[in-house]
Parts: structure tokens; sequence; C-alpha cells
């Protein structure tokens, strides 16, 4: 304190000189009455300067000097003041550092600005892909650690996932007895076959089929004793009908999923000729991917009139009269991969059912992150077209006619289509271990 009273008088001492040394030299002053000359003034008011200013570095350079004590002898006796200096000068280059950056993006180029945006907007993307991709893999784990066995008859002998390359469930009805035997004669082997595929390929073949809707009747014990024969169906709990296939397709891959642990899951109609060897490689190349739509995509019309084939009852949701669908994979015959065929049994009760059940498949896949694969070798037409490109060395995965939405009496074609565009017997046994 008393160093600091020595130099407020030192400064005042400054003051005075100063203000001294500016007056008139004809001006007096007068003490007690008595007056002094001006230059004798004026040496005072010098005199009090010089004096003020070396008693004040005189005092800065007494503290300078017990600082540079402090140091020697056991540091500086005031860190928390050093610190908070320290502190707050790093606060003050992180404020001016922020605000320069701020400054450059309002003034800088728009560009500059709109980089950041686009930056932040591609790093939100990338995180919700990943979290997405997260979700679905741990439902898969869930569901296949979790079976629910009410949904198949036999669940309970299936309590282990069958490993599997592709499940092939084609699509049949209780008429279609000579459909099937079409089938088992030409593209689909039977007996010990059937059973060697499942095992050294990991291709799984069943006809699909529910029970009619009097549970035990005729045409159910038809199929037991088609079933016992052949050994190649897969039942479900679901009553079959012509307008519940998109019910039905549900089920299948919910039931079939349950059974088996593929690497994709597959539809095909009866009436539809299927070369084994190339769809298994076909689909071999998109293993890795992570949910995958194969099939031939299209887009047609939304049928509004009421009495003609394919009627879409809820034909309004899609806009004006004329409207077309949003892109699907045809009925005929399409693969999902092992992810979305979890999805698919995960969420049932809650997806939609249109009136056509490819349109439904379509829908329940639109809004999610899907690879659609548009495969036109999976929509070859019957011979001669398939027959050709099967020469050129472009052997079709399915063939089918359009006109028919399937083999045009397939029953009495399907030999004829086998042997003009079949790739061969023993090609699915030649294709590289799955």
């Amino acid at each position: 304190m008393k160093a600091v009273s020595i130099e407020k008088l030192l400064q005042l001492g400054k003051t005075t000189a100063l203000f001294g040394f500016w007056q008139q030299p004809s001006s007096t002053k007068k003490m007690r009455g008595k007056n002094l000359p001006s230059k004798v003034v004026v040496i005072l008011c010098i005199a009090s300067f010089l004096a003020g200013s070396l008693f004040t570095n005189r005092a800065n350079w007494n503290r300078t000097s017990s600082s540079e004590s402090n140091n020697e002898h056991g540091g500086n006796r005031h860190p928390i003041a050093t610190v908070d200096h320290l502190e707050n000068k790093q606060l003050s280059e992180i404020k001016t550092a922020d605000c320069d950056h701020k400054r450059k993006l309002a003034e800088g180029d728009p560009g500059d600005v709109m980089g950041e945006v686009t930056k932040t907007h591609d790093a939100i993307q990338s995180l919700e892909k990943t979290m997405s991709k997260l979700e679905m893999e741990l439902a898969v784990n869930r569901m296949y650690h979790n079976n629910d066995p009410a949904t198949h008859e036999d669940a309970s002998k299936n309590r282990t996932l069958q490993k599997a390359f592709v499940v092939i469930g084609i699509n049949t009805a209780f008429s279609s007895r000579r459909r099937r035997d079409s089938i088992r004669e030409t593209w689909m082997p039977t007996g010990e076959k059937l059973k060697k595929l499942e095992k050294e390929k990991g291709i799984v073949i069943r006809f699909v089929i529910g029970h009619s809707s009097t549970p035990g009747g005729y045409l159910d014990r038809a199929i037991d004793a088609e079933e016992a024969q052949y050994k190649d169906f897969l039942k479900l709990q679901h009553v079959e009908g012509y307008h519940e296939l998109s019910a039905k397709t549900r089920t299948y891959f919910s039931v079939a999923s349950s059974i088996w642990d593929a690497d994709f899951y597959m539809k095909v109609d009866d009436d539809v000729h299927v070369n084994l060897g190339m769809l298994v490689t076909r689909l071999a190349k998109h293993r890795s991917k992570p949910r995958v739509y194969i099939g031939c995509m299209k887009s047609g019309p939304v049928l509004s009139q009421k009495g003609v084939k394919y009627h879409e009852p809820e034909f309004w949701k899609f806009g004006e009269e004329g409207n077309k669908y949003f892109r699907h994979a045809t009925g005929q015959i399409y693969a999902i991969s092992k992810d979305l065929a979890a999805y698919i049994s995960i969420n049932s009760p809650i997806l939609h059912k249109f009136a056509n059940e490819d349109v439904s498949l379509g829908s329940w896949l639109i809004g999610l992150e899907v690879n659609h694969v548009n495969d036109r070798s999976m929509c070859c037409g019957t011979p001669p077209e398939c027959e050709w490109k099967s020469l050129s060395g472009n052997v079709c995965v399915a063939s089918f006619d359009w006109s028919c939405s399937g083999i045009c009496k397939s029953v009495d074609r399907m030999k004829d289509v086998h042997t003009a565009c079949g790739e061969g017997d023993e090609a699915v046994w030649k294709v590289d271990d799955l």
C-alpha cells in the first residue's frame, strides 16, 4: 500500500509540474500572501517533474526485481492470476478464430457455404443409412433366434434353421396337379436328386400351398397324398383363393425365413420354365449386397374398371385414372435377399395388401433402401426367343409368355420349352460351390 501511495503522489507531482510549465510567464502564485518570481516557479516545476520521474522509475525497478526474486525463490506468488491470464488469452484466440471462420463463410464465396452445408447433409445421410442397416441386421438376428413356431405346422421340428443358398417357392393351387407334374418332369429334380440338390448346393425347391376353406376336406387330403409321394411341399396356414395371393406371398416369406437361413428367397409361378444353373449363377453376383430385390421390373397401368382382370379396387391411391404403378418386379418370378424376407416377416401384420401380389410386394419395399435389380434374363419369351438366346450363349433364367402371364398351355408345352431352351440337366451340378 505504501508503494502505491508514493506512485500516486509522484503522478500528482508530474501533473502539477506540467500544469505549471504551461502557465504564462507573467502569472504569479500567491503563497500565504507572498509572491514568488515566475522563474523560480518554473525551476521548481521542472525539479518536481524530474524528481517524480526518478522515483517512478525506481519503484518500477524495485517491483520488477521483486518479481524476479520471487521466481528464483519458489516461483510466482500469484499463479491463479497467471493461469487466468493464459485461459483468457486462449479463450480470446478461440473466439477470434470462430469469428474469423464465420466471417469467412459470411463474406466469402457462397459456394463455400453451400459446400459446408452439403458436407453436413452427406454426413447425416451416411449416418442414417448406417443406423438403418444396423437396425435391419439386428431385426434379422432377433428373428432367427426367436422363431415363432405358430407360423408353420411343422415348425416345432425345425427349431434350428437350416442353411441354404436359395429357397425357391413355386406358387401352386389345388387344381394344378398336372402343372406340378410337368415341372417335376422337366427342370425340377425329384426324390433323392432333390435332397442332394438341397444338401450339396443349398438349393431348396418346394411347391407352396395353403389349405381349403374346409380344412381336412377332399382337396387337402389330395395334397397330403401328393406330399407323401414326393415330399416337395411347403404347406402354409393360409386359406387358398385367387384374391388372396398377396396374403399368401406375405405368409410364404415369413414361413420360409423361419425354417431356412438362406441368402435369397424366390417366388415362381407353376407355369414358368426355370434354368436352375443360370438362376443361381445370377443370384450369386448379388450375394454380398444388402437388401436386394431381383426381377423383371415393370410399371403397368392401374386398372380402375370393375370386372376386368387385375382390377385394382384401390386405384384412387395411385392418382388420376390412367396412371401407372411404381416400378416393381413382375409376378411370374422374383427374388429377395434374406434381410428383406426378415423385414416382411417382422412387419407382416401391418403390410398392406393390394389386389395384385406383385404390386403388394413392390409397395412393401418401395420406401426402403433397396437395390432394385432389373434382370431381363428372368422374363425371356418361349421359343423361338429363348431358343436363339440359348444358342448364342445367353441362356435365360426363366421363360414364359407375356400374353398368358406364364407359358400358354404349360402342361402341354413345358417339355418343348425345356428341350429348346433348357441349359441341360447337369448344368446346376457344375456351378461352383455356393
